[in-house]
């Protein structure tokens, strides 16, 4: 019995780590070219997805549950 929950918690763990690994997150600040000052309100887009986001009041954005494959 102990060794069935062994493998059993073994498979998930190794299970979960293949899940997350294929999800990915991507983070950043757009700035202006100008003055370097944080664009506030910009879109990000996935080229060839509909996947995106729009930068906070520093410029910050970020786009989570990203396939590997995007």
């Amino acid at each position: 019995m102990k060794r069935k929950l062994v493998l059993f918690l073994t498979y998930l763990l190794v299970s979960i780590g293949l899940l997350t690994a294929q999800i990915s997150r991507v983070t950043g600040v757009v700035k202006s070219a100008d003055d370097g000052e944080p664009i506030i309100g910009a879109t990000i887009l996935v080229e060839g997805t509909s996947i995106g986001t729009v930068t906070d009041m520093d410029g910050k954005f970020e786009i989570t549950n990203l396939p590997s494959s995007a």
